[in-house]
């Protein structure tokens, strides 16, 4: 077996051991044992080479202990001990004497994530450096989710005083969408989207207690050298992005303003509730995330402009820096994440001179995501999503490609309507497990608008910096950035509208399982007829 295969595989049975260990109760001690044992088998193999033990069975071994090593790090992520989650559970069982209610408690942290507009509320992440109940002061590094009303708005990186009731968080309400407005189908009852674990979705961020409507104020916080430094640099990056979006709400009316930050930044938080449903009903949402697209281009630009000044390895230390400041933009979401992730790998191929390997790439790119947060597997389904699409587009395009070589490829016409089937068969049990819904328009929707986005996140970009410079410059160079965004959103809402746009099919987890395996099957059968016709 070669060494990139190899690779592959190991990190492979290190995914799938996080994912055994999300699901099913596997103790440490079961695993370590376990573990001890591939350890012991290894060495024997080593030692004795195939005499005592078959190479096979000597790899079968080395990919147990990483499947093994994967459900100990969930394991040992998910056991950690989170002071404020204790204290909201005791809290429950604790009530004033006086007016017999729960105790409040007073929360000190700064903002650590960029506040999300919610109607009339924003939802603030709360980094809690201290808890203060009664005479007892407590030390904490901990994170809570702060319901609080929308003025005054919050900024990343503000210290304040929360005085209110700590509570765990609901385990079962609607699915957020994203920018975290709650997520619905509308016109259609039956299309709602399912219940699902919200305690699940909050810890994959790493949060535990939720604060709803507390007393917010200033606060002073003495705070160490490291954390002020990284909220200083961070604090920066956000204000340049506040000044961008600025300046393209300046040029561009809205809803274009909005839908242009979605296809350049990803932001979401500022589309109406009504476009955000159209964007489901047309299976358009993938748009307004960032993707490797993004970032290619991206780092394309930077390790371009860089070359002109500076030799290649610069030139690559820069690309680097400057994928790692688009993904703190972001916010750094899943999608970008593993996208920055594999298009640094590719970057580093190259500047080594070695062809990168797209299969490795992202198998890489989501072991690293789960070593740092073994949680987002589970609970993150825009990681789940991304990754499945990704997976269409790496083992599927290239299959079904041959099939469609009579249709024209004008506007990238053949390429955008490969790279949508892909992507939309990988990701269609998620579809139907999660959001129990299908929607029916989302081939004739993606073939119209995906060709346009580029020039659509072309004249964006101009615009924003061009408004930058002088208002009035944005808003001429702007008029072309309105023109197509809204003939885009204008085809997104005309497909969005009929009543059959959206089918409501449910699937159950074992279901989206089967259909999974069915369609990794089907592509693999596939790839092995278009290799047999190619030779």
């Amino acid at each position: 077996m070669h060494r990139s295969q190899i690779f592959f595989y190991v990190l492979l049975s290190f995914i799938v051991g996080v994912f055994a260990g999300s699901f099913l109760f596997i103790s440490k001690e079961a695993a370590l044992v376990a573990a001890a044992l591939c350890v012991f088998l290894i060495a024997i193999f080593y030692r004795h080479g195939s005499r005592l033990l078959n190479p096979r069975l000597a790899l079968a071994a080395f990919l147990a202990l990483f499947f093994l090593a994967g459900i100990l790090r969930f394991n040992v992520f998910n056991s950690r001990v989170h002071n404020l989650q204790k204290f909201a559970e005791a809290q429950e069982q604790v009530i004033d004497p006086e007016n017999k209610r729960p105790i409040k408690v007073t929360v000190y942290g700064y903002v650590v994530d960029e506040p999300m507009a919610d109607g009339d509320k924003q939802r603030i992440i709360l980094y809690a450096k201290q808890l203060r109940a009664g005479s007892y002061l407590i030390n904490l590094q901990e994170k809570v989710l702060i319901t609080a009303q929308s003025y005054p708005h919050y900024q990343y990186g503000d210290k304040l005083k929360v005085y209110g009731q700590v509570k765990k968080p609901d385990p079962v309400r609607s699915r957020p969408a994203e920018g975290g407005a709650t997520s619905t189908l509308g016109r259609s009852a039956s299309n709602g989207v399912n219940d699902f674990d919200y305690v699940a979705y909050l810890a994959k961020d790493s949060v535990f207690t939720t604060m709803f409507f507390p007393d917010v104020e200033s606060a002073e916080l003495n705070l160490p050298l490291m954390e002020r430094v990284k909220i200083s640099l961070f604090k920066s990056i956000f204000t340049v992005k506040s000044t961008f979006e600025e300046s393209i709400r300046r040029s561009i009316g809205e809803p274009n303003a909005a839908f242009t930050e979605g296809i350049l930044l990803g932001s979401r938080s500022q589309i109406s509730d009504e476009l955000k449903e159209d964007f489901v009903r047309t299976g358009t949402s993938h748009i307004i995330a960032v993707s490797g697209y993004n970032i290619t281009i991206i780092a394309a630009i930077i390790s371009s402009f860089f070359m002109l000044f500076f030799r290649r390895p610069t030139a690559f230390w820069f690309s680097v820096i400057g994928v790692a400041l688009f993904t703190i933009l972001t916010g750094a979401q899943s999608s970008v994440v593993r996208a920055a992730v594999m298009g640094m790998i590719v970057l580093l191929a190259q500047r080594e001179g070695r062809l990168s390997n797209p299969r490795n790439a992202i198998v890489l790119a989501g072991a690293v995501m789960i070593l740092i947060n073994p949680l987002v597997l589970r609970g993150d389904v825009g990681f789940q999503l991304s990754f499945a699409a990704t997976l269409g587009l790496i083992y599927l395009a290239p299959a079904i490609e041959t099939y469609f070589k009579k249709v024209p490829n004008l506007f990238k016409l053949r390429e955008t309507l490969v790279m949508t089937l892909s992507a939309q068969i990988f990701v269609l049990p998620l579809l139907l497990y999660y959001f129990k819904s299908l929607s029916m328009v989302f081939l004739p929707t993606n073939l119209i608008v995906l060709p346009t986005i580029p020039f659509a996140m072309l004249a964006g970009f101009v615009t924003a910096i061009a408004g930058m410079m002088a208002s009035v410059l944005g808003q001429v160079v702007g008029y072309m950035a309105w023109l197509i965004t809204s003939f885009e959103i204008g085809i997104i809402k005309l497909l969005a509208k009929p009543d059959w746009a959206v089918a409501a099919i449910e699937l159950p987890w074992y279901g989206a399982v089967a259909m999974f395996g069915l369609i990794v099957w089907f592509t693999k059968k596939l790839r092995s007829r278009t290799t047999s016709k190619n030779n």
